[in-house]
Parts: structure tokens; sequence; C-alpha cells
């Protein structure tokens, strides 16, 4: 089929059709007559995009309209129905405008893989090509492909890297080109595929007449194993819908030799049926338990403001309880078939929850996750599409295919994990969901016990309604917080490695008593610099600008920006110093001293080195819940969703490096992190204990989580975020140029800078090198802007932003700078 056709623009209808890649609108095709009754919108056309590379589009609009170009024609329908909403759209142009990306680009990362289709290159052989004339004139390798394309019809690259075991395969694929031994196509590649099974059935007379199955058992009498195989076919047919023939395998401990036997006698009937890859929920659904007091008025206040607000925010501490008051919400909801979107920060860090959830509305609950393979997500994608009613996932399930939302609930609201980092649409989920309200008329609660600065203003603002609930569920009472002075302790030399006194105690009267611990430490990691004491050499990175860490459990240092791994030197490759120092300490450090400590205590770690298995964590979260293990060490894993019965104590083990994080929010992010790990401390039964160690004990943050005061922190927060012109007073975007030579990204930075200061003067700071200049080996330079909320003043900068952005790629030696424009970075 001929990619290129073009045709007249004289055709009567045209399809605007947007691609999954970053091309600045979407490009219009011609719609052939024999199409014109398939094409319209939210169905899947292939068409052909640049040289012959084939995509599948999806049709946005039908226009009698044609473009001011020539136009390729659509080459085929994919879908009979529409696979995305007008709902959906309506997002996806949001996004595109407020995030400062195109499209194609918010297409690519709404929808599953599996449903994005790419062509794919393959070989054939020309139809001139002589083996006996030709060959002679061929390389070996390429000899070794023409002998491959005789015996195949066609070839991959792929399949020609593995005959020619070597990477780099593309000379050799231009020299047969050259010399026209082949030629290449493009074959648009369905990626899902619905999974069958094999499973089995009775034949007739058998099906309709189950007085005759008497007759089966009497043609294999013979075979004892036959009779078996009958037998639990039987068993199993009274219990399902269908039958699996693995099924049969197992409990009749058989092979497929017998039943294929069953079915040459006409008994058993072998069939291909299509099932869900989605795991279904097999366990009992149980009753939710009877609120409490507390609950029951947040529910009530929560609907009587509903009547009036969009969106309410759910002000709870830590153990209060907020999950059941979700749960009612939710109940009320699908009984009035409606759907529910439940937003969590991390599925794989809040498997309590999800399980929790799954107990009480078993089948009606569908998670949409990262750890999904492509076909299972294409499954859920279809589910939402069917009316499931409740879908549950982290930030990308915002997109899925709603039919009848009405209700979206976003957990922990402050988490920065809702905001999306790489690639575009650098989006900020709860923000997204915010607008969603608005799209879809639905209702929106934000949970959380430690709200974010932007969030709490637009309650002060009266754009939200608040709801708070003050106690823990039971009466239970917030846990006691102690501080611990690391600067004295350090003076009276009563420091052991990095733990107090304070702490090391606490740690053993717990223990003694029978209790659990939680430590938190904010890096993971053994030690994350290797220093010579001699002249001063530290391990550093290869592709950018910092240190390795080293990871004592597999002996290497590694790079935790870039994956870069490198041995650890035996000598100082500056001096030959033999003594190198390993300084400062992460989760696998502590976890390491605290066997030394505390010998008799089974002690883990949770941070992502020890959770990269797809059940590593649920088997760590199960462990610790069974008090397998004593005492656990983790990063801010530990701090998300996490409910123990028998956390006694909490240590934070240096509150001191999340307060001096180079960054506007650190102030806020430490504030949250810590009240958040304290909440882990005491939830069921007693009241538990949090250990602070701090160098500096007088930091207002401090001082603020000592007394839980709340508004305090929010007022001085506030006050410096305005003094200062930060979020939430201001709209902020943040533009990253990065280039693999320093000097190149300074100057087109310095370029870029002052084209915006022309419009927007003291609006605009920078540029400047961030803290960490190169990554991957790409220097950085950072603009920020503080911009006015002012809608048509936000307008006009993006507008400014793309604008110069195009002017700086026609630049002579700017062509090659990559651009990242991040709306309110996070």
């Amino acid at each position: 089929m001929n990619t290129e056709l073009f045709i007249k623009e004289t055709a009567e209808k045209f399809a605007i059709v947007i691609l999954p890649i970053a091309v600045n609108k979407p490009y219009t095709y011609a719609i052939p007559s024999e199409l014109i009754h398939k094409v319209k919108f939210g169905i899947r056309v292939e068409v052909s995009f640049g040289k012959n590379k084939l995509y599948a589009g999806i049709i946005k609009e039908v226009t009698e309209t044609p473009p001011p170009h020539k136009t390729k024609t659509i080459i085929s329908v994919i879908d009979e129905s529409p696979i995305i909403t007008k709902e959906q759209l309506r997002l996806w142009e949001w996004m595109s405008k407020y995030y400062c990306c195109t499209l194609g680009e918010v297409m690519n990362a709404s929808m599953p893989s599996g449903l994005k289709l790419a062509s794919e290159t393959r070989i054939v052989l020309g139809p001139f090509y002589n083996e006996d004339l030709d060959g002679q004139s061929l390389t070996d390798q390429e000899f070794m492909i023409a002998e491959a394309l005789t015996l195949q019809n066609e070839l991959r690259i792929g399949d020609v890297k593995k005959i020619l075991n070597k990477k780099t395969i593309y000379p050799v694929i231009k020299s047969l080109l050259d010399k026209k031994v082949i030629y290449l196509f493009e074959e648009l590649l369905e990626k899902y595929k619905p999974k069958n099974i094999s499973c089995l059935r009775w034949q007739e007379p058998y099906a309709s007449s189950s007085e005759r199955i008497e007759e089966a058992f009497e043609l294999c009498k013979r075979s004892q194993k036959q009779q078996e195989a009958l037998l639990a076919f039987i068993q199993l047919n009274k219990k399902q819908e269908f039958v699996r023939r693995q099924d049969v395998y197992k409990i009749a401990q058989i092979d497929s030799s017998v039943i294929h036997a069953l079915a040459k006698k006409n008994i058993l009937d072998i069939y291909k049926r299509e099932v869900s890859r989605l795991d279904g929920y097999s366990e009992e659904v149980t009753d939710v338990s009877p609120l409490s007091p507390l609950q029951s008025q947040a529910i009530g206040q929560i609907k009587e403001q509903f009547s009036e607000q969009e969106i309410i925010l759910l002000h709870g501490v830590t153990g209060s309880g907020k999950t059941r008051v979700y749960i009612e919400l939710i109940k009320e909801a699908i009984e009035k078939g409606e759907q529910v979107l439940y937003l969590l920060p991390e599925i794989a860090l809040t498997t309590q929850i999800v399980h929790r959830l799954q107990k009480i509305f078993g089948e009606d609950i569908a998670v949409y996750h990262s750890r999904m393979n492509n076909n299972e997500r294409v499954e859920l994608w279809k589910s939402a599409t069917e009316g499931k009613p409740i879908l549950l996932g982290a930030r990308s399930s915002l997109f899925l295919p709603f039919t009848n939302l009405k209700l979206i609930i976003v957990d922990e609201e402050h988490d920065p994990s809702f905001k999306q980092n790489d690639p575009a649409p650098r989006y900020n989920a709860r923000d997204t969901a915010v607008f969603m309200s608005h799209l879809y008329g639905t209702k929106v609660v934000l949970g959380t016990a430690t709200p974010s600065l932007e969030t709490y203003r637009n309650v002060l603002a009266g754009k939200y309604g608040l709801v708070e609930m003050k106690e823990r569920f039971g009466g239970l009472e917030m846990p006691e917080i102690v501080l611990a002075d690391m600067k004295e302790e350090s003076k009276k030399r009563e420091m052991q490695s990095h733990f107090t006194s304070t702490l090391l105690g606490e740690l053993k009267a717990a223990l003694e008593r029978g209790e659990q611990a939680i430590l938190f430490q904010n890096r993971r990691g053994y030690s994350p610099t290797v220093i010579c004491k001699t002249c001063g050499w530290k391990s550093e990175c290869a592709h950018c600008d910092v240190s390795l860490t080293y990871h004592k459990y597999s002996d290497h240092l590694r790079c935790h920006y870039c994956g870069y791994l490198n041995q650890v030197p035996d000598s100082c490759p500056a001096c030959a110093n033999t003594h190198l120092d390993l300084k400062g300490f992460g989760t696998e450090k502590i976890e390491d001293e605290l066997k030394i400590y505390l010998p008799q205590a089974k002690i883990a770690r949770m941070d992502w080195d020890t959770v990269r298995g797809k059940h590593a964590l649920s088997q760590l979260i199960n462990d610790f819940e069974e008090r397998r293990i004593d005492i656990l060490v983790g990063t801010q894993m530990v701090t998300k969703g996490l409910d123990f019965d028998n956390v006694g104590i909490v240590g934070i083990l240096s509150a001191d490096h999340l307060i001096g994080f180079p960054d506007f929010r650190a102030s806020e992010r430490a504030y949250q992190l810590m009240l958040q790990v304290s909440g882990r401390a005491g939830r069921k039964y007693k009241q538990g204990k949090v250990i602070i160690q701090a160098y500096n004990i007088h930091h207002p943050v401090i001082k603020d989580i000592m007394t839980d005061d709340f508004r305090s922190f929010l007022k001085r927060e506030m006050t410096e975020r305005r003094d200062f012109h930060y979020a939430p007073f201001k709209r902020m975007i943040k533009i990253t140029l990065k280039h693999k030579k320093r000097t190149t990204v300074q100057q087109a930075a310095e370029y870029f800078a002052n084209e915006l200061k022309m419009r927007f003067n003291h609006q605009v700071i920078g540029p400047a090198e961030p803290g960490i200049p190169r990554v991957r080996s790409f220097y950085l330079q950072d603009i920020m802007m503080k911009l006015d909320k002012n809608a048509e003043n936000l307008k006009r900068a993006k507008q400014l932003i793309k604008h110069t952005q195009d002017q700086l790629h026609k630049t002579k030696g700017f062509s090659t700078v990559r651009i990242i424009t991040d709306v309110d970075p996070y």
C-alpha cells in the first residue's frame, strides 16, 4: 500500500487527527470515499506521518473545510466506536494550553501503550536479488542477512541484530539498500492482544442431556486417567462459569494426552475463550465498621458544604479515620449509579489502603497502577468505558475514559508525587482534578493531615470548603514528641554513631515492651560520599555534577540521578592514599549500625533498593504487620498511608537535612514529612512516642511540630511566601535549558531571559545554574518567572515563552538546545 498517496484539495471530507508525538498542532488528512461512513470522533485511524512512519492517531474532528496544504489520506480505520470521550478531549486541550505542551504529548501520556500503535520497520529481499550473481559482491555480514531473507519472507530490525550479534547494524542495512539487495517497509503493529485460554466443555449429546453422561464414562472405562479427568471436569463445571483446561490437569494430575483422547472420543470439546487479565477480587467482601460520632459529623458537614462548594478540604489529623469517611461517600455515590475516582500518590506504597477498599467493595473497584503490563492497562481502560463504579489509581488514572464521574477523592493531596516531572505534560494531578470538577460536574474531596499551602490559601479565599477532624479515632491521644539535641550530645560525647542516647534508650525500652519502631532517614544507600582525607578527592559521577553514593550490599558506587555505576577504588585515584572515608549516612548504614547496638532486634529496610521486585513491598509490609520485624528503617516511603497496630516509637534521624534543603518549599515539606511519619506511632491502642533528632532544635518548624501548631506554621510560611513573591501568591513558571556544551546553554539562557525581561522585567529571575548544574551529561540553566495571578498575564507569558522558544531554535548554534517549561513547579 502506498502510504505517501496525496490527493487533491477538492476531497469532500477531511479529518483532523491527533498524533501521539510532539507536533505543534493536530494534522489534517483526507478521508477516502470508502472510509467516510466509518470515520468519526474518538476512533483511531492508521495514518502516515513524516517520510514513511505509520501511527495510530485519534480523530479530533471531521470537517469539509480543506487545509491550506496538500493532504495525505487516511490509510485505514482501526476502531468501530470511540475510545475517548468528548470530556477527555477537552481535558487534553486544557492541559496542553495550561502546561505549555502539545496535544500529542498529552495524548501520549494519557493512553495505555497498547492503544498507541506505531509502525515497525521490516526488511524484505529485493525482487531482483540473485544469490549466485549478487552474493559474491556482499560482505560476510551482508550475505548472512540476504541468506536469512531467502529463508524468511521478512525480518525486523531486532532480528537482524540477533543474526549479526551486534547493536549497530544500520551501516550494514544502508549498504544492502544501496546495492538494491533489500528494501524497507513500515507495518503498523497492534500491541494489544486479548488473552485467550484453553477451556473444556461437553460435546453433544452430553451438553444437552446430562442423563447420558454415564455413556461417556462407559466409553473410557478402560482408562482410569480419563475417568479421573471427567470427574475433575464435572466437579469444576458445577462451580464455575467455564472450565480451564489447566485446572483439570491440576486436579486430576494428568497431561494433555488424556484430554486429547477424550476429545477424539467426542466427549469433551477443547476451545479458546477470551478472559480478562485484571485480577478479580476472590475473597469474601466484609461490612464496614460503624461510623464514629466525629466521622458522622464530618460526613454531614461535607454534604452540607457540597450544596455550595464543588471542592472540600478534609483536614484530619493522622489516625482520625479519613479513609472511613471516604468509604461512606463512595458507597453513597455508587448506590446512585455514579463513578468514583480515588487518587493516591503512589499505589505501590499504599497497598494497605487498596486492600482495605477491595475488602469492602470487591469487584466494584479496579486498580490502575504502574506495575500493570500494557495489555492489563488496555483492559482497565475498557472497563472504565463500560462504567466500572470505582477506579483507584495514581495520577495517570485521571486520563481514564469515565462515563459518569461524579466524585473525585484526592488522598494525601499535599504529596509531591502528584506532580509529573518528566516527560510532558508536567501536570499536578490535584490541580487537574480540580479542573475536572468543572469539566465533569463532579465533587472533589481533598484529604490530608498536612494541607499544602496552595490548597489552604484557596480555603481562606473561600474557593474551597473546609471540614476538620481534630481528634484521632477512638479518642486516642496524639503521639508524645521528644526532641533529642544532637549538638548537646555531641559535645558530651554521648552520641553513638548517628543515634542519640535518647533514641537508643527509647528503642530498647520499646523492644522490651514487645513494641515495634519505625526510623525515618530520607536518604537511601550506605553513605552519600566517599572522600580522601589526604587530598580531598571525592567520588563523582562521570555524567552528573554529584557525588556517587556508596551501596554496601552491592559494594559499588551509584549515581542516584542517572544510574551510573562504578567500583569502589582501593586507593585514592589522585594521591594513592589507601584510607578512604565514608561521609554521611543513608538507610543502609542505619540498618547496618543498628544491628551493632541492638543485636537481638529483627531489623529491615524500606527504600527503592529493597522493594524493586513486584511483590517485595507487600511482603515487607506483611512481615512488619505480622511482627516478624521489630524495627523498620526507611525513606519517605514509610510516611505514606501505612497503618500498624504495634508501633510504639518513631524516630526521625536528621530533621536538619529536611529543613535545610535549598528550595522555597523546604520548610513546608519538612513539616509535612515529619508530621506524617510521626502519625505512624500509636495508632490503635495506646499513645506513641516520636523522637526528633536535630542540631538546630530552635528552628521554628521544629517548634511548630513540637506544639502541634499548624496555624503558627501556616501564618509564618504564608508571610514569607508573600514577602518574597512565591507560590501560592504568585503563578510560577520554571524554564530549564539543557545542552551538552556549557557555553552554548549559558548563551542560549541569556538570550531567552533577555527576551522575557523585555516584556515582564522584574517578574523574570535568572538565568542561573541550578544546585546540580549537570545531569546526564547535559549542562543546565534555570529561568524563573513569578507572575501576578491574572489569567490574561499568564496567557501572554505562555505565548511569549513559545515564541521565544521558536526563535531560539531558529538561531544559529541554538537549534539543539532543549527547553523544558514547567508551570507550577513543585
